[in-house]
């Protein structure tokens, strides 16, 4: 299991993806040796294969007391020595990390996220009420935990912070909104980051064709209010049009998802400042 988290919920899939692809996930360890004690994991990575050009780096656990900047280096010198092959701390061509948790010494392959999402914050075009950069990408992950042959649709798009999250990792989406004040920004901000992107002015209502999931943010937006009716209509519109929908939502939408045909199979909330919105995954 999988799960993309906020400050204020976690959103689960159960097909597990790529972390790379994670907002949330700053460093990880690919698992290769672990013990109940420090000296018990010195001992399982005496036997590895010997390598070299490596570095160690001690990973700090944020669950835990931080370790002193000596006490580290120390760790990382032992763990060094019990390597086989020759140590490269200037350009290393492979990075080992040690982490203690949960009682347990861990050591694996250390790999640092390379943060893309943060490059889509700074859009030549935004509005407050957008979803933020990172809530974008976690939606994006959840709606398509595997990406190929996937075609996924955003019929509300608004400025396009899930279009460009989506494209960013290979994903065939199309985005459409019915606000044509916004469609010029939206291409422009697609544009910006180095990608191509169809985007039309259409109502979700007139939406044609057949896409494995949708992504909905509804209202449109804090100034388009719709009724109760015309929400469910947009629902219906999804449910014809789509397998699986993640609704982002201001409101408390439960009752017309179910009349809409949808069966809610995870939610969670996210605040961004006063604001707080659920998000439901649905199929």
């Amino acid at each position: 299991m999988f799960g993309e988290s906020s400050e204020s919920g976690i959103l689960e899939s159960t097909v597990k993806i790529d972390p790379s692809r994670s907002p949330f996930i700053r460093e990880r360890l690919e698992v290769i040796s672990e013990a109940a004690g420090f000296e018990g994991l010195l001992k399982e990575i005496q036997g590895l294969d010997a390598v070299d050009g490596f570095k160690v780096v001690f990973v700090q656990n944020p669950d835990a007391d931080r370790v002193g900047f000596k006490k580290l280096r120390k760790i990382e010198k032992e763990v060094g020595l019990h390597l086989k092959g020759e140590a490269e701390l200037v350009n290393p061509d492979i990075w080992y990390g040690v982490i203690k948790t949960n009682e347990r010494w861990v050591f694996g392959f250390y790999k640092k996220n390379e943060a893309v999402w943060l490059h889509h914050v700074k859009k030549p075009h935004s509005y407050s009420t957008a979803l933020s950069t990172r809530v974008a990408r976690a939606v994006v992950n959840i709606a398509a935990p595997e990406t190929d042959g996937v075609k996924m649709i955003d019929p509300c798009c608004g400025i396009g912070t899930v279009l460009v999250e989506a494209l960013s990792m290979g994903i065939d989406i199309v985005g459409s909104d019915r606000n044509p004040l916004i469609l010029d920004g939206v291409r422009e901000n697609i544009a910006h980051f180095g990608f191509d992107g169809d985007v039309s002015l259409r109502d979700i209502n007139d939406v044609t064709g057949s896409y494995d999931v949708a992504v909905i943010d509804l209202p449109y937006n804090l100034c388009s209010v719709i009724t109760d009716d015309e929400q469910l209509e947009m629902l219906k519109s999804a449910r014809r049009f789509a397998e699986k929908v993640v609704i982002v939502t201001l409101e408390d939408v439960d009752r017309n998802v179910e009349k809409a045909g949808f069966d809610i199979v995870d939610r969670c909330e996210v605040s961004k400042g006063r604001f707080v919105r659920q998000i439901l995954v649905c199929a």
